[in-house]
């Protein structure tokens, strides 16, 4: 062998050889096997020498890495490589053992420098002749070429038969089938696949759709056609119920989740039947059963009907506890909302079983044991016994010892003394243990060290128990970790509101400490301004362990009203009503207010403004005028005025108020039984006066609160000009306290003095003090609670015989009102619908107006009760008053309605 064949040689094994490791190493990652295409390739015959039998393995070889990448599987010839040329018939017999689909016969000649490929491709089919293909070249470092040309021209043949020539969806009818090839990875003039076949039809049951698929495939010298057979499902035509009779057909279909003209599908349909069931449970029917019917009708359409059997309405008639020694029955089933069946249980719901009720009445009788020191009390899930017409539960208690409370101490990172830290612990105060008083001074720790920055303070009880003592020792281990710092605060959801607005009532910064109480109080802040329906402080890690995001989230609630409305008020009769009110004018926090009211008694027309930031301090300013007439039983009033006041907040929740105001009021239609002051008055009078006082409002909302109080000092000088002149002092307190389940306990007191200040001015009567009304004490009549003075009048009379006429003096009781008043009102608020704002209460009231001082022996009393909704328009109350003691000239009560707010 020459030097030049030698290297020509080499070259060419390390060319096959790289071909044969490259199409090895890509063929799984870019090749879809075609199932049915199994080739057998034979060993091809070698005429140039025997220096090239290394050509019989190895041109197969890289025919068979071309085929593989394309597709094709290759079956392995395990016959002689050496023994000479295959028959044709023996190579059929191996193919058929192989089950190969295809043979390739080839042979190499090499003469001179030229050289020659040719290969026979049949398929396995007796009667089918192989096709030739044939390739020539010259040099033999061009074989590598060559081969590939004729590993093409094999595919070609191979796969022509494997081409899918068409695709046809048959069965449909509602579906088209454009839809369904759009979800086909088999395509048109792609590979025949049956595997991805089969991967197509599941994604087309997937559809939800049909309820039978198949394929099949037909051949075609063009190539394959697959045609797609369907069976779509039925559509609901009508959906009946049938021996229903608790609820109507509307009330099932509105909780049913299928709808007519959708697809009958029977998984929905079982979930429908369990829907169905928990709405007659729901009622207390424990015994209903529902069936299903599907009746097909024409043009793939069915009716789905619910068969029901109702059964009869049955609750809860026996509660009984087994193993309980400690409590009695009762004393257990007033710790459960789950209770037998009541003579109002049409009214209470007694009796009704709510499986999710009766397990949260199970972790409240837990949590009640453990409260009481049985910290090893186990309660067992519920026996429920649905019987023919009653229900029985049966609770089994597990009790174990009662423990007392033994030592208690704190351990781990101390920020203060211990005893200090002992000092907001109240579990040493009880004489058993009570996991409640735990989770309580848990959290008291955790918020003296997160007032202090440590926000992820971990507070952990560690309980140990002294069985022999029964007692349990409790320590508190605190890792305080890091300290925090607020690295941003975060306002979104805010569409109109400024983000200043909010900003200003926060008492954390950014970069400042975390301090827990001060974020607390800020969205209570945030609560109190009424612009937001929720607010949701989120604490967020920040770029390091010592630092927090804090995002508040709010929901923004409409605070712009415009309104008429029409009532009627035990003190104007029939009124009419109208208000445009903007408590948050273009987002700033101001306060834009028109209110007009025209009553039997009053009319009031009145505008005001209010800045609560005045060139962004914290003094506020509010500007008021006014124009009003008020009959009042003996004379008339009319008064144009207005003022402004200015307030600073000084102490937390607290703030000082000064102002000034302007009145001008005329008095006429004067009676006889006027009291002097009042005739003293008959004309028009100016008031000029200054008013200071000192305001605390902690209450967490300005209607319906639940908790806080408001109380506040006024003093007013009323002489700087005008005729009018007069001090009046106000003292007026309000104490809201939440009880449990949410009432609320509400004590409020009041009391006024006002004196003249001169001779030469006038103090006129309706500035002294009278009760009675919605306002003060209910069940009075307006201004019903008074002093009365004596006075005498002269009557002119004339003689039916004679005509003269002649005077007569007489003395009648006049009202007047007082110089000195007290007033005491105490409340228990009822909730009935809290998410609508919709209250009950029960009151008692008492109070009285005095001449020169307050006499607390000499006081007027009412009890009642009544409804106070915060409605869309303005708060409403409508609340009965009883007099206690009334006197002659009263009535017993009144029934007292208003729209405005409480005292």
């Amino acid at each position: 062998m020459t030097n030049r064949m030698l290297k020509s040689k080499i070259v060419l094994l390390v060319c096959i050889s790289v071909t044969i490791l490259a199409g090895l190493w890509t063929a799984p990652l870019g090749a879809q096997e075609q199932d049915g295409v199994r080739v057998l390739i034979l060993p091809f015959e070698i005429y140039g020498g025997q220096d090239l039998a290394y050509l019989s393995q190895q041109i197969p070889d890289v025919i068979a890495t071309h085929l593989t990448r394309n597709g094709a599987r290759i079956i392995p010839y395990s016959g002689a490589t050496t023994a000479g040329p295959v028959m044709e018939a023996d190579a059929r017999r191996i193919a058929e053992q192989a089950a190969a689909t295809h043979i390739i016969r080839g042979r190499f000649t090499l003469v001179g420098n030229r050289f020659t490929l040719e290969a026979d491709v049949a398929g396995t089919g007796k009667a089918e002749q192989p096709d030739h293909i044939r390739t020539t070249g010259s040099e033999i470092e061009n074989l590598l070429n060559e081969i590939r040309i004729l590993s093409e021209k094999i595919g070609e043949h191979i796969f022509r038969q494997s081409i899918i020539a068409d695709i046809q969806i048959e069965g449909n009818q509602r579906i088209e089938a454009d839809a369904i090839l759009r979800l086909m990875q088999s395509k048109v003039g792609g590979a025949y696949q049956p595997n991805q076949l089969s991967r197509d039809l599941h994604a087309i049951y997937n559809m939800g759709y049909f309820d039978d698929l198949r394929v099949e495939s037909q051949s075609t010298p063009q190539g394959k056609i697959v045609i797609v057979h369907v069976r779509e499902k039925a559509t609901i035509r009508y959906i009946r119920f049938k021996h229903n009779q608790h609820f109507d057909d509307e009330k099932l279909k509105e909780n049913l989740t299928i709808r007519t003209g959708s697809i009958l599908n029977i998984f929905k349909i079982r979930n429908n039947i369990d829907t169905i069931i928990n709405l007659y449970k729901e009622d207390n029917y424990h015994q209903v059963k529902v069936e299903y019917a599907v009746h097909p009708v024409a043009n793939n359409q069915a009716d789905l009907e619910f068969i029901i059997e109702e059964g009869s309405k049955i609750y809860i008639t026996d509660i009984r506890f087994e193993g309980n020694q400690a409590f009695s029955e009762k004393q257990l089933q007033k710790e459960m909302s789950t209770s037998s069946k009541g003579f109002f249980y049409w009214l209470t719901s007694s009796g009704d079983l709510n499986r999710a009720v009766l397990e949260q009445d199970v972790a409240r009788l837990n949590a009640f044991y453990h409260n009481q020191g049985y910290i090893r009390a186990r309660i067992g899930e519920p026996q429920i016994d649905i019987l023919d017409t009653e229900i029985h539960v049966v609770i089994k208690i597990e009790e174990g010892p009662q423990f007392k409370v033994g030592k208690v101490d704190v351990d781990g990172d101390l920020i203060m003394p211990k005893a200090d830290l002992l000092a907001h612990v109240v579990i040493d105060k009880e004489n058993h243990f009570n996991r409640e008083k735990l989770q309580q001074d848990v959290i008291a720790l955790t918020d003296i060290y997160a007032d202090k920055g440590y926000a992820y303070t971990d507070v952990v009880p560690q309980i140990n128990e002294n069985k022999d003592a029964l007692q349990v020792d409790i320590t508190y281990n605190i890792d305080k970790k890091e300290q925090v710092f607020f690295e941003k605060i975060i306002i979104s959801g805010n569409t109109r509101t400024r983000d200043k607005v909010i900003r200003r009532e926060l008492q954390i910064f950014e970069q400042d400490m975390f301090r827990g109480k001060a974020l607390k109080r800020s969205i209570r802040n945030l609560y109190r301004l009424e612009y937001f329906e929720e607010i949701n402080p989120k604490t967020l890690r920040g770029s390091a362990d010592d630092q927090m995001v804090l995002k508040i989230d709010v929901k923004e609630k409409s605070t712009g009203t415009f309104a008429f409305g029409a009532g009627y008020s035990s003190e104007e009769s029939l009124f009419l009503l109208g208000s445009v009110s903007i408590r948050n004018f273009l987002g700033r926090g101001q306060t834009m207010q028109f209110n007009g009211q025209v009553g039997g008694a009053t009319s009031r027309y009145t505008i005001s403004f209010t800045e609560p930031w005045l060139f962004d301090s914290r003094l506020s300013m509010t500007t008021e005028l006014y124009d009003q007439d008020k009959e009042y039983d003996e004379y008339d009033l009319e008064s144009i005025g207005g003022g402004m006041r200015f307030g600073y907040p000084i102490f937390d929740y607290t703030r000082i108020y000064w102002g000034y105001g302007y009145d001008a009021s005329k008095v006429d239609d004067v009676t006889d039984e006027a009291p002097d002051s009042v005739l003293e008055l008959e004309g028009t009078n100016v008031t000029s006066s200054v008013r200071l006082s000192l305001g605390y409002d902690s209450r967490d909302r300005l209607f319906n609160a639940t908790e806080g109080s408001k109380h506040s000092i006024s003093y007013e000088y009323a002489g700087l000009g005008g005729d009018i002149g007069f001090t009046k002092t106000i003292v007026d307190t309000g104490w809201y306290f939440p009880l449990f389940k949410g009432f609320v306990g509400f004590i409020h007191a009041k009391a006024g003095s006002v004196q003249k200040i001169s001779d030469d001015l006038l103090l006129p009567d309706y500035e002294k003090f009278y009760l009675g009304g919605i306002n003060s004490l209910r069940g009075f009549d307006w201004h019903g609670v008074h002093l009365t003075k004596t006075k005498t009048i002269a009557e002119t009379k004339i003689d039916e015989v004679s005509g003269e006429e002649s005077e007569e003096e007489s003395e009648v009781e006049v009202k007047v009102g007082g110089e000195f008043m007290a007033q005491l009102n105490v409340e228990l608020l009822i909730p009935l619908y809290t998410k609508m704002g919709l209250m009950g209460l029960v009151f008692y009231d008492t109070g009285n107006v005095y001449e020169d001082h307050i006499d607390l022996g000499d006081l007027r009393a009412s009890w009642g009760y009544g409804i106070r909704w915060y409605s869309p328009i303005a708060p409403i109350r409508l609340e009965y008053g009883n007099i206690i003691d009334p006197r002659d000239d009263e009535e017993s009560g009144r029934l007292e309605f208003t729209l405005g707010g409480a005292f």
